[in-house]
C-alpha cells in the first residue's frame, strides 16, 4: 500500500497550491502550516532545490474524531499534503494516505475513520 496519493497536473507551481487549498477548502480542511522547502533549504544550508511546499491541511471536526478515539494520534496531524516541481514543467500534488499511517496505530477503532479521510483526500487530488 502506498503512503501517499498523488497526481502529477500541468497546474504552474502557483496554480497547483492554489487549486489544492481550494479543493481541501470543499472537503473542510484549511491549511494550518506552509513550509517553503525551497526557500528553507537555501537560507538554512545555502542548497537551491527545486520548488517544494508541504501544506498542513486540518479539517477540524476530523482532528477531533481522530484525537477522541486516540490521544496520541496528534503525532500524525496535520494530514501533510505536498506540492513539487517535476522535470518538464510539470507539478505533482502529493497527500498522506491516512490507511497507511493509521496501520502503526494499534487502535482498530481508526479504521472507518482513516478510510474516510482517505476518500476526501481523494477527492482533494482527483479534483486537480
Amino acid at each position: 500500500m502506498k503512503y501517499y496519493i498523488a497526481k502529477t497536473t500541468n497546474y504552474s507551481f502557483d496554480q497547483a497550491v492554489a487549486k489544492v487549498t481550494e479543493e481541501l477548502k470543499k472537503e473542510g480542511f484549511g491549511i494550518l502550516t506552509e513550509i517553503n522547502v525551497q526557500e528553507t533549504l537555501k537560507k538554512k544550508i545555502n542548497v537551491d532545490f527545486k520548488k517544494y511546499r508541504i501544506l498542513g491541511a486540518c479539517n477540524p471536526a476530523k482532528a477531533y474524531e481522530a484525537l477522541s478515539k486516540e490521544d496520541k494520534i496528534g503525532t500524525m496531524l496535520p494530514c501533510n499534503v505536498i506540492v513539487q516541481e517535476l522535470e518538464g514543467g510539470k507539478v505533482e500534488v502529493a497527500a498522506i494516505n491516512p490507511v497507511a499511517s493509521m496501520m502503526a496505530v494499534e487502535n482498530p477503532n481508526l479504521s472507518n475513520f482513516a478510510n474516510g479521510v482517505k476518500e476526501q483526500l481523494e477527492r482533494v487530488i482527483e479534483a486537480l
